[in-house]
């Protein structure tokens, strides 16, 4: 506390043996005793007290987070939730009835045909004519051959 080694203790003790006297040191040591002891109740006292105000500023903040909690606890209800929930889904059972309905009210009618569309065929640089020949309606017929 006082960075007080074993000598320095010793140079105070004499020196107080020789200024106070042997008759007068033991009550002057038990008074220095009582003082050190009340200093350090003090002391003790003190930081029992600092302590018990970081508690308390603890428990404040502590106290504080739990009423937010409890204020958003209740401000939630899952009643309401899922009533709200039920609702909504109601609604878009109804909406859906009646798009299924007017659909169903109106007549249907079938789509046109996509109308065919003819490609003619473009020649190719570099291909033979021959190649780009029209694909003649009837099934080619086999070559005859010549039996001899």
């Amino acid at each position: 506390m006082f960075d007080i080694g074993w000598s320095e203790l010793v140079v105070i003790g004499v020196v107080a043996l020789i200024a106070i006297g042997p008759k007068e040191l033991p009550g002057v040591l038990r008074m220095i005793g009582q003082w050190v002891g009340k200093a350090r109740r003090m002391a003790s006292d003190f930081q029992g007290q600092f302590n018990e105000a970081m508690r308390e500023a603890e428990m404040a903040d502590i106290k504080k987070s739990f009423d937010d909690i409890s204020a958003a606890s209740r401000d939630l209800h899952p009643t309401k939730l899922l009533a709200s929930l039920e609702e909504h889904a109601r609604e878009r059972e109804q909406e859906e009835q009646r798009t299924a309905q007017a659909t169903s009210d109106t007549p249907v009618s079938e789509p046109a045909p996509p109308e065919p569309t003819e490609t003619a065929a473009t020649p190719v640089e570099g291909q033979a004519p021959a190649l780009m020949r029209e694909t003649p309606d009837a099934p080619p017929t086999a070559p005859e051959s010549k039996a001899s």
